[in-house]
Parts: C-alpha cells; structure tokens; sequence
C-alpha cells in the first residue's frame, strides 16, 4: 500500500495554485518579445482583439482541464487524462509533446538571463568567448548564469515545496503590480498617437485571426497545475475558477504590456508602427518599447517597477516549468514509462529525482545559443496546440460515458478549434513563405523520431503489454511528421532560391557597365525564379495531396477492421445481463497478471470478491426478471464505486473487481464505502453486496488465484456479518 509519505503533500493553497498558473504561461517573451510581435502583425486594435478573442479559445480548454482535473485529481496532467481515456499509447504521445513544449519554455526563460543582465547591467557576464554558433556568440559567462539559475532552482524546489509555493504568490503579485503601476502611469499620462489601429498591408479580420491562432503559444503553461492537481488542499470544484481568473489576468496582462508598448517611442520616428518594424536595429532601452515607455512616463521609478516584474516572470517561469515537468516525470515513473526511480519522494515529500532529470536536461542547452533556443521555442505552439486537442478529446470521450451534456459540447468544441488552428498554423507554409524557420519544422521532426526511439524501448521492456495497442495513434503521428518534413523541404527550398538571386545580384551589380542590361536580365531572372518557386508549391501540393489520399484509404480500412474486431471481442468478453465484463475475460486478465507474476514484472494490484446477497430469496418469491434488475442494481453500485477499474461478472450473484493504480491506491476508502452502503441497505429493497480484499504479496504469491482467494474467504466472513445484522443470504 501506498503510505502517506510516498504521496505528494496537498499543500496548494487556491492562491499558490493561481501564482503556478499566471507565472508559468507569462514570461520573459511577455515583456519583450511578444508585444513587439502582436502589434507588428496585428495593429493595435488587432492583437487586443485577437487577445482576448484567444482568451475566450482558452476559456473553453479551460473548462476541458478542469473537468478532467476533477475526475483524475492526481500527477500527470495532460498525460494521465489521455492515458485513461484512450489509453497508453496516447498518454506516451502526450507527455512527449508536454516534455518537449515544457522544456522549450523553460529553457527560453533561463537562456533570457544573459540579455536581463546585458540590456541592464551590461557586458559584465560577457567573458570567455568559446564560439559561434548559428550567428550567436556564446560566451562561457553567459552559459554559465543559467546554468546557474537552473541549479538554484532545482536545489530550491528539492527542499523547500511549501517554501517554494509562498515565494509565487509573492512574485506573481510582484510581476501584477509592477504592469499594472506603469501601464496605469503611462495611460494618465499619454501624450502620443495610438495610430494606426491595424498594420495596413493587410485586412483586419486576417490580422485578428493571426493573433488568436496563436494564443496557445501565448497561454502555454496556464495548465500546468493540473499536474500537481493532487497536492491541493482546497476542493476540486474551484479548479475552473482558478483557470478562469489565470485566463482573465494573462490576457489582461499581455494586453496592458502591448498598449503600454506603443504609448511613447522616440521622436525621430512618425508612428509607434514604424518604431515597432525598427526594433530589431536598436539598442538599450529603445529596444525594449515597453522598457522606453516607462522611461519616458515615470523615469527610473517606471524601469525599475518593469525590472523587478521581468525578473520576477523569469524566476516564476523557472519555478513553474520545472515544477510541471517534475510532477510529468514523477506520473511517468510511477507508470514505469521511466525508471521507477522517479516516482520516489524525498524526505521533504518532492520528486527529487524528477526534479534532478529536469535538471540533467536543461545544463547542456546553454551552449547551444539563443539562435538555437529561438528555434525550438517557435515548435511550441504546435506542441501546446496538439496537447490541448488530445485533452479536449478526452474530456470529450469522458463526458460521453458520465453523460455530462456541457463536457460534450466543450470537449468537441475545444478539438475542432485547436484542430483548426494547426492547420491555419502549418497549411500556408507549403505555399508561402513561413514565419518560422526551416530550423523549426527540422527541430520538430527530430523530437518525434527519439519519441518514435524511446517508444520502441519502452515496448521492449512492457511485459504487461500496455503499449502498442493504438496503431492509428503512431500512423497519424508519422502523417504529421511527413506533412511537416514537406513544409521543411519547401522553406528549404525557398532559402536556397533566396540564396542563389542575392548571389547572382552580387555578380551582375558588381560593375556599373551596361547597368541597364544588367538590370533587365536581374528581371528575368527574378522571374524565372518566381516560376520554380510556383513549380516546387505544385510539386509538393501534388505530393501532399497523394499521401493524404493514400493515408485517408488506409485509415478507412485500418478503422473498419478494427471495428469489427472490437465489436467480435466485446461480445465475447461482456456480459450480456449487466454490460461488465464476463467470466471469459476476468480468465484473460488472470492468465495476463499471472505471465506478469512469473516474469516478477507484475504491478502492485489487489482482488476484489464481491457475492450480491438474497439473490435466490428474490428469485423464489418474485421472479427471475426482478431477479435480474436486482443484480444490475447491485452491478451499478459496484461499478459506481470502482470507476476507473474492470469489473468482471464471474457468475449468477458473484463478481470480481482487478484494482490498480489510483483505485489501488485508494482501496481501503472504496472498500470502506461498499461496507458502509451495504450495511445501509440492509432490511431495505436495496442491494446488498459482500466483499472481500486482497492484495498481491510480491515475493509470496506465485498465481493471481492465490489472491483470488483469500479475497474470497474474506467476502464469506463479511457475508456472514451482513446476515448476522439481517440481511438475506442464500437461503
């Protein structure tokens, strides 16, 4: 049995649980990059439209989250919602695209250290030149300032969790106080033009629309309280108003950052657009337009208020993401996907050991750039997009069977959108040119090619067969990864094209004779260069649209066999009467547990007996019909209790319940519960039902019977307490 002191502590407070939320989806890129971002795409009135038309997006995930929450309240998040819904293969598929978004953030904020300190210190970590790489100087005094942030940040969070909770709220306060001071000072002082209201190159419904499909980018992190859902102290029912407030105060937040952005820039410039398309030029505070703003409304009081905010979203952005991914890689050991190792506690009730792979992870990434970082910070909506559209379909799939009316409707809801926002995101890349670089989409297809390598480890060593059981899961996978190996081929494409005219041009305007002529073959050839980008979009169109085709077909086929196979197996292994499964495949499930015995790679799990008392006395005296509507009845309360475990019918009267993970762990509370709702039928109409427990003893028991049966003899005892307090027996 799981003690106590192997279980994490709930000791999140609702604020804490909302300081984990806000400091995880805002953070270094909030202040400094994508403010310039929205409103060089969007306009003004664009990105607060798009922003807040994004929030009401995330509002309906939301919703999605805090569903599932509630119904697996445990680590995990994401990974276990998908695993228990569908299984898991998916539930892999999800972690490894959490890790991977998780990881991303968490680097980007570390990495952000070295320009905090350069664009407010100076050079002083500059020392120590090793190399260039990507177009980026890396200095040993620069790698070495996250490295160490992210040593404190682990040593912090392996000893002191509640210690760590109290300093969010305080810096999370501390981030929401200083934008709102200096928005609010810069807004009663305005003495600049707000125009224009949209980016002119392009209509405004498009540039809304932009900034809306990428709000999970701008969102990701908001849930990653969900991974530590089983740790709070205060009751599952407030956990979408946690996640509403977090949505409202992010959204308020990017959009305070962005207007406060564009209320001041330098007067050599017409427009806060064209100081925004020059940014990339400047230096110092003129490159920080929100930095500049507080400059030129409250002087170094304003700087000194964004100072503190940015280096406070930086630390909860640390704290927050590595909090996430530890409870991830706790939930993962716990299910052995990894070594089992990390689901173990320390003596301060952390996952030290999770929190030290966090870790072993993210040191080397310092020397790889901020060119590097960029690359694979841009993969994250992506990442974040196909999460939140597995968790909605889970809550989807969820709802149906609870029959929860609302859930369905947000569930499927929630899928579509974010199906529609990958597209909107990757289909323009095969036929224009991308926003993201090449780098990017190459980034992505290796991620997915070491999931497809660790997957393969982990069937090797899965003597449970869990694994490898959802082929279509894998095959849509690999159409993603082709699709996108498409777009990488393209933009690649387009660079070398981009490359081969900036080269030719140098040639033929190195020398200013016959300039005329020259200038009219750079005209043909740009042309010409025009129509192989339009034959290379047809090509790989074509080659698109081919493999969509034949991907579709086999789907098609791959759906329909397997139908019927579900359909031939579920009438072989359920019982007809109740709608459990049947005796047939509670003898599957035995010989599976006792291969798993034999091989000593058998999970923790117990037995539960149960026999419907009075069965006969009710047959006897008022038929067989109300002798069977009294073993569904009996049924139903055995399966409300037992909901996220099999439950066999082995007999007339008699059935048998297979506990594992959470149900395991929750065992003597469930078996509390069914004595008590028996005892309370007694000398009703109502069921009752005699139970019995057992657990399997590792080391002692050599067959799942062996369990069976002590589980059995303790359902007679109880059988007999139950008639001695008057309820009906057999006879």
């Amino acid at each position: 049995m799981e003690t106590d002191q192997n279980r994490l502590r709930q000791d999140i407070s609702p604020a804490a649980a909302w300081a984990y939320a806000i400091g995880t989806s805002i953070g270094w890129g909030s202040l400094v990059v994508t403010c310039n971002t929205y409103l060089a795409q969007a306009g003004i009135l664009g990105s607060v439209i798009g922003m807040v038309l994004g929030a009401a997006v995330m509002l309906i995930i939301s919703r999605n989250y805090a569903y599932m929450m509630q119904c697996y309240p445990e680590a995990g998040g994401a990974y276990t919602f998908a695993k228990e819904q569908y299984g898991y293969d998916y539930g892999f598929l999800t972690a490894w695209f959490l890790s991977m978004t998780y990881l991303a953030v968490l680097w980007a904020n570390a990495t952000s250290l070295p320009l905090f300190a350069r664009y407010f210190v100076g050079d002083i970590f500059r020392f120590g030149r090793l190399y260039s790489l990507f177009g980026y100087e890396v200095y040993l005094g620069e790698t070495l300032l996250p490295i160490a942030a992210v040593i404190l940040t682990v040593f912090f969070l392996t000893r002191h969790k509640k210690a760590a909770a109290r300093l969010m709220v305080i810096l999370a306060a501390a981030f929401v106080l200083g934008i709102v001071v200096v928005f609010a000072g810069a807004v009663l002082r305005l003495d600049s033009s707000l125009e224009p209201a949209y980016v002119p190159e392009s209509s405004a419904v498009s540039q809304i629309i932009k900034i809306a499909v990428i709000s999970p980018w701008a969102f990701i992190g908001f849930e990653n309280i969900s991974h530590m859902s089983e740790e709070f102290s205060f009751r599952h029912s407030r956990f979408f108003r946690i996640l509403v407030i977090t949505v409202i105060s992010t959204t308020l937040l990017y959009i305070f950052i962005s207007l406060l952005s564009v209320t001041a820039y330098p007067p050599e410039y017409a427009s806060w657009l064209d100081y925004m398309r020059d940014i990339g030029k400047l230096d110092g505070l003129k490159g920080l337009p929100a930095f500049y703003a507080a400059q030129h409304y409250m002087g170094r009081f304003g700087v000194s208020m964004l100072m503190i905010a940015l280096l406070a979203l930086i630390v909860t952005s640390l704290i927050g993401n590595t909090t996430a991914l530890s409870r991830l890689f706790y939930a993962l050991g716990k299910d052995q996907v990894l070594p089992e190792k990390f689901a173990e506690l320390n003596r301060h009730g952390a996952p030290g050991n999770a929190i030290l792979l966090v870790a072993w992870l993210s040191l080397p990434v310092p020397f790889l750039g901020r060119t590097a970082i960029g690359w694979i910070v841009d993969i994250t909506t992506v990442g974040a997009t196909i999460i939140y559209a597995l968790v909605s379909a889970s809550a989807r799939k969820l709802a149906i069977t609870r029959n929860d009316r609302t859930e369905k409707w947000t569930g499927a809801l929630g899928f579509v959108v974010m199906a529609f926002f990958l597209a909107y995101v990757l289909l323009p890349n095969l036929v224009a040119e991308s926003n993201m670089a090449k780098e990017s989409f190459l980034l992505f297809i290796v991620w997915t090619v070491l999931g497809f390598l660790y997957f393969r480890s982990i069937l090797r060593r899965d003597h449970a067969a869990r694994f490898g059981k959802s082929l279509i899961v894998w095959v849509a996978l690999l159409a993603l990864v082709l699709f996108i190996a498409l777009i990488w081929m393209r933009q690649s494409m387009v660079d070398s094209n981009h490359l081969m005219m900036e080269n030719i041009s140098r040639y033929y305007l190195a020398s200013q004779d016959g300039l005329a002529v020259r200038m009219a073959d750079r005209q043909f050839i740009n042309e010409q260069m025009r129509n192989l980008e339009k034959a290379d979009t047809r090509t790989i169109l074509m080659a698109t649209g081919m493999f969509a085709f034949a991907l579709v077909i086999m789907l098609s086929n791959y759906s329909f066999m397997n139908k019927q196979k579900e359909e031939i197996e579920k009438l072989a292994n359920t019982d007809s009467m109740t709608g459990v499964r049947n005796k047939h495949a509670f003898l599957m499930t035995e010989l599976e547990l006792d291969n798993a015995i034999r091989r000593n790679t058998a999970a923790d799990f117990a037995v539960v007996v149960c026999d419907v008392n009075g069965l006969k006395y009710i047959n006897d005296n008022f038929g067989h019909k109300a002798g069977d509507e009294y073993i569904r009845s009996a049924c139903a309360i055995i399966c409300d209790l037992f909901k996220r475990s099999p439950v066999f019918r082995t007999g007339g009267d008699e059935f048998v319940i297979v506990l594992q993970g959470r149900d395991y762990e929750n065992r003597e509370k469930l078996m509390e519960n069914m004595r008590r709702i028996s005892e309370s039928h007694v000398g009703t109409d109502q069921a009752v039902v005699s139970s019995g427990i057992s657990d399997y003893v590792r080391g002692s028991d050599e067959s799942c019977h062996a369990v069976f049966e002590r589980a059995d003899k303790l359902m007679y005892e109880n059988k007999q307490a139950l008639k001695r307090m008057g309820a009906r027996s057999r006879s």
